[in-house]
């Protein structure tokens, strides 16, 4: 019987790794590379507000800030909100303020109740911007000089409402560098960003590091304020967009667009506190579900080539030996080296720890703590999206 049950285990696994493989491959190569992409004619270029919502950047903001004011494009200004920040945040951004004349600063030193600090924040700014268009990034996001002329002339040229980047995410070591490429893999895997673009499907993408979108089409689906309370913002106000009729593209960055994302593990598994139980709608039984259906594709193939014989063991030697390559592969376009792909159930095993301790601290403290502040996790739940 247990058998039994494990051939048909390994067999059905087989077939979701070979399906899902070749549907990643086809849509991946339908992304294009920003670095491929022309830079906007000056002469066509409209209005954009830079949109940067800072709490507590004292180590990233100036360099981050500076490759945002060396862009090339003719028509921009560049807001930055500076949430609440009890470090040197606030007097760098002062300082750059002066010799700087397309930077404005804004600072924050309240935050009103029903609302996260960086999406209250992100709204202040929206409000403020005189721009056609409004660039949403983070305060650590670096970018080449020619990143906005030419994100702009591919949402001028396909007639986006929004366009979203993919960065390079910069971690230093092998057990991060695999972390991050795991992380990534299962991003393109579920969200499949290669079906945003298709008014017919449902699938949507928004990255914060860089969420362009119309300003009209912001405010036409109100702007922050549905998404007061969600820690996913960038995914949330793409699925708001898509749900409105606009239209909406992913790109990848590859070298142009940089973050580094975290220095540690340990500032890895604290960073995605916030995120991970959110992404599952603070849902006990998605977390339960999602994690038992992980262990048993990304996991029990590589454990099953030592537990199991037979016609099962092989079956498992092919879905263990697809995802290593898949991964490997994600891995290699992360910037890191493509065998760190054969550590992906170890890393796949940590992604599932973050998710599980999200959810148990979000239940053990009732709500999730961001930049020193708790929000109330009934409220978390109440605003669904």
């Amino acid at each position: 019987m247990l058998e039994s049950a494990l051939f048909w285990l390994a067999v059905v696994t087989l077939l979701i790794w070979v399906v899902s493989t070749l549907e990643a491959g086809i849509g991946m190569r339908r992304i294009r590379l920003l670095e491929e992409i022309p830079p906007l004619d000056a002469r066509q270029a409209p209005s954009v507000t830079v949109v940067v919502a800072a709490r507590n950047e004292e180590q990233k903001i100036a360099s981050a800030l500076r490759s945002v004011l060396r862009q090339d494009y003719p028509r921009i200004e560049v807001l930055v909100v500076n949430d609440r920040s009890n470090d040197q945040t606030g007097a760098i951004l002062d300082e750059m303020t002066r010799s700087a004349g397309r930077l404005r600063v804004s600072h924050i030193t309240e935050l009103p109740a029903g609302w996260l600090g960086k999406n209250h924040a992100l709204e202040h700014g929206a409000r403020a911007a005189a721009g056609e268009w409004i660039l949403f990034t983070d305060a650590d996001v670096k970018m080449e000089p020619s990143v906005i002329s030419r994100a702009m002339g591919y949402t001028l040229r396909e007639g986006l409402d929004h366009l979203t980047i993919a960065p390079r995410l910069m971690m230093p070591g092998a057990v991060l560098s695999t972390f991050t490429a795991v992380f990534a893999f299962f991003f393109a895997r579920f969200a499949k960003p290669w079906k945003a673009r298709d008014p017919r499907s449902r699938r949507h993408v928004g990255i914060g590091a860089f969420n362009l979108v119309r300003a009209s089409s912001y405010w036409k689906v109100g702007g922050h304020r549905p998404l007061a309370m969600r820690p996913d913002d960038d995914m949330k106000l793409a699925k708001l967009l898509k749900m409105s009729g606009c239209t909406q593209e992913m790109v990848t960055g590859g070298e142009m667009v940089s973050v580094e994302w975290y220095g540690s593990l340990r500032e890895a598994v604290g960073g995605l506190e916030k995120n991970a139980f959110a992404g599952l709608n603070y849902s006990v039984p998605a977390v339960i579900g999602a994690c038992l259906a992980s262990l048993a594709i990304d996991v029990w193939p590589f454990a099953a080539i030592l537990l199991t014989g037979g016609s099962t063991r092989w079956l498992n030697v092919l879905s263990a030996g697809i995802a290593a390559v898949s991964c490997a592969a994600s891995t290699r376009a992360s910037g890191a080296h493509p065998a760190y792909g054969l550590a992906y159930p170890l890393a796949t095993l940590l992604l599932l720890y973050v998710i599980v301790r999200s959810a148990v601290l979000a239940l053990h403290r009732r709500g999730i703590r961001w930049r020193d502040t708790l929000y109330p996790l009934d409220q978390l739940r109440a605003n669904r999206v």
